[in-house]
């Protein structure tokens, strides 16, 4: 039996779209989606990025070479979401080091802001040292780390 493939979102220029609906089980007892909910699709978000990119973390923490953690995290929840919205998560890459990456991820209901997460991963070796991303990782990133503004209406530059 064949599957189809799992949604990954797609790339609009620079910023990675990935839809979510919220369902049931994201609400909580007043009937919006609860807070630690916008952490696990920001994380959806921003796995199925890289893996459009073409960056294999599995494959990258088993051959020994490390991981990205979370580093920093700033959320504002400026509306809520409520049973079956339809939520679209923008992501974009809004600083590349040699070690980190900044990704700024936000969540839509058509053009009202939701939620807004500013995130820094970092590429640890498996001891738990920082270490430098793999060169194709870095390579790939650039790609998508543009000088030009291409981010949704309402939304401020960085």
């Amino acid at each position: 039996m064949s599957f189809p493939p799992a949604p990954s979102g797609l790339f609009d220029g620079p910023n990675h779209l990935y839809p979510v609906r919220v369902y049931f089980e994201d609400t909580d007892l007043s009937g919006v989606v609860y807070h630690a909910n916008y952490l696990r699709w920001f994380e959806r978000a921003r796995s199925d990025m890289l893996r459009l990119l073409g960056i294999d973390q599995r494959a990258a923490h088993e051959a020994g070479e490390g991981a990205y953690a979370v580093s920093e995290m700033d959320l504002r929840y400026l509306r809520p979401a409520r049973l079956d919205d339809e939520v679209l998560v923008y992501s974009h890459v809004a600083e590349l080091s040699p070690a980190t990456c900044r990704i700024v991820q936000r969540a839509f209901r058509n053009e009202t802001l939701l939620c807004e997460a500013r995130v820094r991963v970092a590429f640890v070796a498996p001891n738990g040292r920082p270490r430098r991303q793999p060169r194709d990782w870095m390579a790939a990133f650039q790609t998508i780390t543009p000088n030009h503004d291409h981010r949704p209406e309402g939304q401020e530059t960085e």
